[in-house]
């Protein structure tokens, strides 16, 4: 720390000052009164790109997005009229441990009390769904908390946090001799605290003496960065490595000790039998979630497993299955510590090279070439992934949300190279994701953004089409069209035995007009020898693409979901799996 001198500058200026020590290059917003006072020094005094978005929802979205594949924390900014809208984004980042801080302009302090338009309590709002929720109440202590905002968001579990500015505080002027920052609060994992060495001993035992380990990455693997480790520790005792879908990636997919994913959303058949038939699981970085778990049924009865966990977040460690070996503390810096320790401390011999490749070829090929004959006018999905994956540059990023935009990505897609190159939002699962965080991708990386949505999502975040078509990034949206909610019908009609479900289906949209009108370069897919023409044009035009290909709905092609695959096996449907 060094001393900056004392100097008389207003909140607005403190603020903007304290976001560039920080290394603060983009900020994700929509304006309002509340926050002029702010813009104004904004123009004049910072080089901070602001991203203009159409909705704060779509702000906060792209805001987790970027923070993602950044590693740094993402600063998301609002006005008190639309404090409510980043909801959403907040709380997909918190629950998927991801830093955002966020920023939102509030009427003076006590005047909510005299009923003040936009009045709201901004700070008990997001307490539950951030690290910490505060609100600056003068100009001169602004260093201290955002110092403290980037400390708190970056160490250990990563989660956003809230900064509520009343209009006041953008104008008072204080004299500060404290703006520096903590340099490395800029980025996540701020910390690698190195789990109990005793508890590593104790997990080295367990993976020596396994007939059939498996390592599990959650996500927690990825915003650890700890792909070497992990690597390093599958290749030296041969233990094939699983990912849940937040989690892909995390090795590249085509290594041989690669499982690919698993669980109930995007696992295939021989990963899912894989982690059923071993003995002993090694959770690392991974909340065991249900998705992750297809309902914590996936590895059968844990009385007969042994499983071992590590994650840095303590609530996280045993929460739903019995553990051998417990341990507190950061992926990477922990694996690297258990591989020093096998390689200074341990005699192991050499394994017999286990190659997973041809396996998965196998099951991938099934799907790819099964031919299952589609509804009329719709195209198989399958196809769309298995061209995409043939074409795609290895500096691409794919976004997907919950449906069949990312079911069928999640499965088929491989990962060739690792790190964060496919984005979901599997923590809270929300519609209107995948378009937003492709544009808070496209700020964060050079490489081409695929973005998979559906008919259902799309409706959420049409009006920041015109925000893409203006950032002038190469981003091309995927639009899989079926006319209705299909994964509320498929759940429906699959699993809660109902004639019709209610309520799922909604009208025809011209998408392609639409998209025109925003000025994007369209095309239509209707027919799978067109799949990789179109794909590969859209990737090689610089701006903004719209492609649009109608699947069917997940009840009449079922995907990768083995309850349904289950109950498609028994009433004799067409499936993937």
């Amino acid at each position: 720390m060094t001393d900056s001198g004392s100097v008389t500058m207003n909140g607005a200026q403190i603020i903007l000052k304290m976001l560039e020590l920080h290394g603060v290059k983009h900020v994700f917003g929509l304006p309002g009164e509340t926050t002029i006072g702010w813009y104004k020094e904004w123009r004049e005094n910072s080089d901070i790109d602001y991203v203009l978005t159409r909705d704060e929802r779509t702000a906060s979205y792209a805001a987790e997005s970027y923070a993602k594949i950044t590693g740094r924390p993402c600063v998301l900014e609002a006005p008190s009229p639309g404090v409510t809208h980043c909801t959403p984004g907040i709380t997909e980042a918190y629950l998927s441990s991801v830093p955002v801080i966020f920023f939102s302009s509030d009427i003076p302090v006590n005047q909510d009390k005299k009923h003040g338009l936009t009045g709201v309590d901004q700070t008990a709002l997001y307490d539950s769904i951030t690290k910490e929720s505060f609100v600056l109440t003068n100009a001169r202590d602004i260093p201290f908390m955002l110092r403290r905002a980037f400390r708190v968001a970056t160490s250990g579990r990563p989660a956003p946090v809230h900064i509520r500015v009343p209009i006041n505080v953008f104008h008072e002027e204080a004299e500060v001799d404290d703006l520096y920052a903590e340099s490395e609060y800029s980025q996540y994992p701020a910390h690698r605290p190195v789990a109990d060495h005793g508890k590593i001993r104790a997990a080295i035992d367990v993976l020596l003496s396994a007939s059939m380990p498996v390592i599990v990455c959650g996500q927690g693997a990825l915003i650890s960065r700890a792909t070497e480790a992990v690597l390093e520790l599958a290749e030296m005792l041969q233990i094939p490595v699983a990912t849940t879908t937040p989690g892909k990636g995390t090795i590249p997919e085509n290594h041989p000790l690669a499982l690919r994913v698993i669980g109930g959303r995007g696992g295939m058949e021989y990963s899912n039998q894989y982690v059923f038939d071993a003995d002993t699981i090694f959770f690392v970085g991974s909340n065991t979630d249900s998705a992750a778990t297809e309902h914590w049924k996936l590895y059968g009865d844990p009385k007969t497993k042994t499983f071992m966990h590590l994650d840095i977040a303590e609530a996280h460690v045993g929460n739903n299955f019995p553990l051998k070996v417990g341990m507190i503390g950061d992926a990477r810096a922990s694996l690297e510590y258990m591989v020093e320790l096998i390689k200074s401390e341990y005699s192991v011999t050499d394994r017999e090279p286990l190659d997973l490749n041809p396996v998965k070829r196998a099951a991938l090929d099934k799907v790819f070439f099964s031919n299952i004959p589609m509804p009329d006018g719709a195209i198989s999905p399958v196809k769309l992934s298995q061209a995409l994956d043939k074409i795609l540059p290895s500096n691409a990023i794919v976004t997907s949300e919950p449906g069949v935009s990312a079911i069928y990505p999640s499965a088929l897609l491989t990962i060739k190279e690792a790190g964060r190159r496919y984005i979901t939002n599997y923590s809270m699962g929300a519609l209107g994701y995948s378009v937003p965080a492709a544009l808070g991708a496209s700020y964060a990386t050079d490489g081409p953004i695929i973005s998979f949505t559906g008919d259902g999502s799309i409706g959420f975040v049409l009006g920041d089409l015109e925000t893409i078509k203006r950032s002038q990034k190469n981003v091309t949206i995927i639009l899989n069209r079926n006319d209705t909610f299909g994964w509320i019908r498929g759940e429906a009609l699959l699993l809660d035995d109902v004639d019709e479900p209610w309520s799922t289906d909604f009208g025809a949209v011209d998408y392609i007009k639409v998209a025109e009108g925003f000025g994007f370069s369209t095309a239509r897919i209707t027919s799978e020898d067109e799949i990789e023409a179109v794909l590969q044009a859209a990737i090689d035009n610089p701006g903004a693409n719209f492609i649009e290909i109608m699947v069917p709905s997940q009840d009449k092609i079922v995907p990768f979901v083995p309850s349904w695959v289950r109950a498609a096996k028994a009433r004799n449907l067409p499936y993937f799996y």
